[in-house]
Formats: structure tokens, C-alpha cells, sequence
């Protein structure tokens, strides 16, 4: 599909499922069409007419929200529903049983689609590509090799700079530098090391959909060791698991932006191996003007480290 038309799909989705339009009508007034356009075109983009759809995903979501211990009647509110009692049955049909059943988040809240469009706690949407996708999947060993060397080296890295004095790490020594605008400064030791962890923490809540961790920003080196071991395992599980499924061309719409916004899966792994990779050699260049010993970091030498010396 070209990219013209999903941005225009993406749209269509955004204005189908925005909690204000909660009937058709609605709907298409968000979108600027007639309700026959607007239901046409959706329904010609995802295979499913938009009420359906929009009633699909929010009984995902309730299935959800019940796991997590919120009563079935704030949940059948919160899905547009009039009485408990209609959501009952809606939700009965839906899932095979009554709301009631469901005590804890163990099992997949998603429903049968035509699409591959699903609720993505906690408040997203993940827009899967099924068997195209996985039939373009081939790249997957050299993504989790580049994974797993990344998540090697800011361990390596961790452990270098817990020498440095306090003043050293947080001594700024590139004014100005913000490979990411909207992510903060990048002047010191700490601020780059603490970006090496806290980006991987926030995109592995999106993925799995938790709530976004608080990111301070100002913690030591020894206790962003810590937080990095927590996530390290859970990050190379989550790509082995994407590439499992055949899901770099998945997307995640992210409802907290505003406008929500799309990522495809593949961009965000990407994106986060490329500004760490940025960011470690930001930390050799500063870590050197110290006086420390460091290494280049190429995967190179540590893959052959790590095989023995077999090239």
C-alpha cells in the first residue's frame, strides 16, 4: 500500500476510534465526509465496517481493563455501553464468556480481525501485517546480533565510567549537544549514559503496554547498572519475539501522543540501535578526554571475544 494511502487509513482509524465519536455520524464529521464515504473507504482499507471495528477494539480493551481489577461497570461505561447488562451479552458473544471471568491479564484480551488491528494497552493501537510481513523477515540474526552487542557494550560501559569521580561524570563536555531535541541534552557522561538505559525502558513499555516509567535523569552510574541489567533480558526477548512473528512491519499507534502518532515496529528498534550507538561513542570520546583507556567499540572484536577468538 503506498504510503500516501496509509497515512490516509491512519487517519481514518484515529478519527473511527476517538473516544468523542462514539456512532458513525460522528465519525465521519471528524474526518470531513459523509458517513457512506467514510464507512467506504475504512472499510475498503481495513476489511471491517468502522462501528464494528471501533465495538471490536473497545471490548479489547474492557477485556483488559477487567484483568487489571476495574469493575464491569466502570468498563461497560467507558465502552460506550448504556447498561451492564447490554455489555454483558456483547461481551459474552465476543469472548465466549460473561465479563465476570476474567480475573487476571494472563490471556490475550484480542479478538478474531480481518486486520490485524488491535487494542495495545494502555492506550494504543498495534496495526499488524500478517504474512507479507513475515514473508519480507530475513534479517532477523543480524538485528539481535546488533542487539545483543549493543546491550553488551552499554554494560561495558557502565562499568568504565563507575570510575570516574562524580564531578568527571557529570562534568559538561559537549554545551549544546542534543542528538534529540526532544529528548534532552546529551552535554555529559551521565546525561548520555542515562539516555543508553531510559530509551529502552520507555519503548519496551509502549511494546508490551505498560505505563511509561518516570525517567529522571540524574541517577548514578551504579544505579543505571541496575536498571539496565532489569531491561536487558526483556529487550533481546522482545526482538527475538518480533522476529519470531514476523512483525517488523507491525505498527504501534501511540493514543498519548496528540495527534496520535504511528511507529512501524522495525523503526523503532532501529531508531534506538542507532542514537545508542551515537551516544556509546559519544561516551568513548568524552570517557578518552578524561584520560581513561577505552576500547572502539566495534562488534567485531566483540563477537569474536565472545566466540574465543574464532573469526
Amino acid at each position: 500500500m503506498p504510503d500516501q494511502e496509509r497515512d490516509r487509513l491512519r487517519e481514518l482509524l484515529d478519527t473511527a476510534l476517538d473516544e468523542d465519536n462514539r456512532t458513525l455520524a460522528e465519525m465521519a464529521e471528524g474526518a470531513f465526509l459523509s458517513p457512506f464515504h467514510f464507512s467506504r473507504e475504512l472499510a475498503r482499507g481495513t476489511g471491517e465496517p468502522p462501528v464494528q471495528m471501533r465495538r471490536r477494539v473497545l471490548l479489547e480493551r474492557a477485556a483488559w481493563q477487567l484483568g487489571g481489577g476495574a469493575s464491569v461497570t466502570q468498563v461497560a461505561l467507558a465502552a460506550g455501553y448504556e447498561s451492564v447488562d447490554g455489555f454483558g451479552r456483547a461481551f459474552s458473544k465476543a469472548f465466549g464468556s460473561p465479563p465476570s471471568t476474567v480475573t487476571d491479564r494472563s490471556s490475550s484480551h484480542w479478538l478474531p480481525s480481518p486486520n490485524g488491528i488491535h487494542f495495545h494497552p494502555p492506550t494504543s493501537l498495534w496495526l499488524g501485517e500478517g504474512e507479507a510481513a513475515s514473508a519480507r523477515s530475513g534479517s532477523g540474526e543480524v538485528i539481535e546480533m546488533m542487539a545483543h552487542h549493543d546491550i553488551d557494550d552499554v554494560r561495558h560501559l557502565l562499568e568504565a565510567v563507575e570510575g570516574l569521580s562524580e564531578e568527571e561524570y557529570r562534568r559538561v563536555r559537549l554545551p549544546g549537544n542534543a542528538p534529540l531535541e526532544w529528548d534532552g541534552p546529551d552535554e555529559s557522561v551521565a546525561q548520555a549514559m542515562s539516555h543508553l538505559v531510559a530509551t529502552k525502558e520507555v519503548w519496551l513499555a509502549a511494546i508490551a503496554g505498560y505505563e511509561v516509567p518516570e525517567v529522571l535523569g540524574d541517577d548514578d552510574a551504579v544505579t543505571l547498572a541496575g536498571r539496565h541489567e532489569a531491561l536487558a533480558g526483556r529487550w533481546l526477548a522482545t526482538i527475538r519475539n518480533i522476529d519470531r512473528r514476523g512483525a517488523w512491519a507491525d505498527r504501534l499507534i501511540d493514543a498519548l501522543c496528540r495527534p496520535p502518532q504511528s511507529f512501524v515496529i522495525g523503526s523503532v528498534i532501529a531508531h534506538v540501535l542507532t542514537f545508542s550507538a551515537h551516544r556509546r561513542q559519544l561516551v568513548r570520546m568524552m570517557l578518552r578526554e578524561t584520560g581513561a583507556s577505552i576500547d572502539g567499540g566495534d562488534p567485531i572484536d566483540w563477537l569474536h571475544r565472545r566466540s574465543g577468538g574464532r573469526r
